[in-house]
């Protein structure tokens, strides 16, 4: 089976067993769906009791984890659904986890760097993209300057202005 990345446990809530999850989705509210989730490298199986939002962000309570102590281990894992649940993005729209680690370069094929975030803005995403002297880029996400995306490839070509990158 294979698995898609939806966010990532970045906390405990509360002493009941929820967790908090940082969304790899431009809609948190897809998590209102869920009814079973993977957990971390060894895909623990869970089943979602119910979902809550606060400041933005999902709270989850899985079945069988009722108090902070059977939760703490989650921190910092990543949460997944099967590929069979999995949302259908449309043209031209890419999850996260598929953007970082993609190697970028400009329209005459210098390299410019790897995705090593995405920052998730008010009008549009930002790639950051780190050179190999570690100096980071912000790429903003709009077809002016993201030309074409392979993600089977790993690659992002764009067309930065003047200035851009330095």
């Amino acid at each position: 089976m294979d698995y898609t990345a939806i966010g990532k446990i970045i906390n405990t809530h509360g002493v009941n067993g929820e967790v908090k999850v940082y969304p790899y989705t431009d809609d948190a509210k897809r998590f209102s769906i869920l009814k079973f989730a993977y957990v971390g490298d060894d895909k623990l199986k869970v089943h979602v009791v119910s979902v809550k939002y606060h400041k933005g962000l999902p709270l989850i309570k899985f079945k069988g984890y009722d108090n902070i102590n059977d939760v703490l281990n989650f921190k910092e894992q990543i949460i997944y659904v099967d590929d069979a649940n999995r949302v259908i993005l449309p043209e031209n729209h890419y999850f996260i986890y598929d953007l970082v680690g993609c190697h970028v370069y400009d329209m005459k094929d210098n390299y410019i760097g790897k995705v090593v975030e995405v920052l998730k803005g008010a009008s549009n995403d930002v790639y950051v993209v780190k050179d190999e002297s570690h100096e980071e880029h912000l790429i903003p996400a709009v077809k002016e300057f993201v030309k074409n995306v392979n993600i089977d490839k790993k690659t992002i070509y764009i067309d930065p202005i003047e200035g851009m990158i330095e």
